[in-house]
């Protein structure tokens, strides 16, 4: 069965709470998914991410920590409008994901349905762990991505930024 969801950790471990996404693939990897969902670590890849997409996903899952100004620890879910990214909600600092959508589609891909499970971050400064906001907010995350991949509405409620 070919996956049509594809879940991707995004972000830069050495840049703190940057490693969100990362370490929520981590958590992931021992979580019984359905076989149509594929889950991988991207961290800084984002040609790699735009590669990947060719594969023809109805939905893509992006996990990355996002400030928007909120409590750090904060879980946002966030459908992204890869058409328009000059405004974007998806902030991957370094990753620029505005890139990865423009390539996918000059390569002639569609990365399907787009939503962020985003994660507010405390600290983006140099230097390795999550913060103890942004890691006690792992197992919520975890839960919403199983819940999108098993078509289920997650807790978290949309927000639009």
């Amino acid at each position: 069965m070919r996956p049509r969801v594809l879940v991707a950790g995004i972000g830069n471990i050495f840049l703190s709470d940057d490693g969100f996404g990362v370490e929520v693939i981590k958590e992931l990897e021992g979580t019984d998914l359905p076989p149509w969902v594929q889950i991988a670590d991207y961290g800084i890849a984002g040609m790699h991410l735009a590669y990947d997409l060719m594969g023809g996903y109805d939905t893509t899952i992006l996990l990355d920590a996002t400030p928007h100004g909120r409590p750090p620890g904060t879980l946002s879910l966030i459908e992204a409008d890869t058409e328009d990214l000059t405004t974007s909600s998806i902030d991957a600092h370094g990753m620029q994901p505005d890139a990865v959508f423009r390539l996918l589609r000059l390569l002639g891909g569609d990365a399907g349905r787009v939503l962020l499970v985003g994660c507010e971050p405390a600290c983006l400064d140099e230097g390795m762990g999550l913060s103890p906001e942004v890691k006690a907010a792992i197992p919520a995350a975890v839960r919403a991505v199983t819940e999108l991949a098993w078509g289920t509405s997650p807790r978290l409620q949309p927000t639009e930024v």
